[in-house]
């Protein structure tokens, strides 16, 4: 993938955090409650500051902690769609540069991501806003 580094998938972001994300996060020097806020359903997710993940650079657009950056951010813009599957999230501008190997590749990273998380949290992962923009021939059954 070429990431334009447009910091779209940064943008109010609902990423879900594994415990092994948290654990990988705090190891850097960050308390879980300043980085981190459990929803109402019982996900720990990605805290939102002024609209923007806390860890994207408003400057730059670059992720501040992107070395150890969660799971989630690292397999995307591949996501998983409630009843669709595998899939390139739609909204992100680099979407066409993915190749189907990553999707691949990226699909087994996916599947852990999914399992940790539980059936019941699966449709947190995607928004509706994900369908917008792909296409057939991007999609995977997971």
């Amino acid at each position: 993938m070429k990431c334009f580094k447009c910091g779209k998938c940064c943008l109010n972001t609902e990423m879900p955090l594994l415990d092994e994300d948290v654990a990988r996060i705090e190891r850097l020097g960050f308390r879980r409650d300043m980085f981190s806020y459990v929803d109402e359903r019982g996900t720990r997710r990605l805290r939102n500051v002024e609209g923007r993940c806390i860890f994207l650079d408003p400057t730059s657009r670059e992720c501040t902690i992107y070395e150890h950056r969660p799971l989630g951010c690292r397999i995307y813009p591949v996501v998983y769609v409630e009843g669709l599957g595998v899939s390139v999230d739609g909204i992100c501008p680099a979407r066409k540069t993915v190749t189907k190997r990553e999707v691949v590749r990226k699909r087994l990273a996916l599947k852990k991501m999914l399992t940790l998380l539980g059936p019941h949290q699966r449709s947190l992962v995607i928004t509706d806003q994900t369908l917008r923009g792909s296409s057939p021939s991007e999609k995977d059954s997971c």
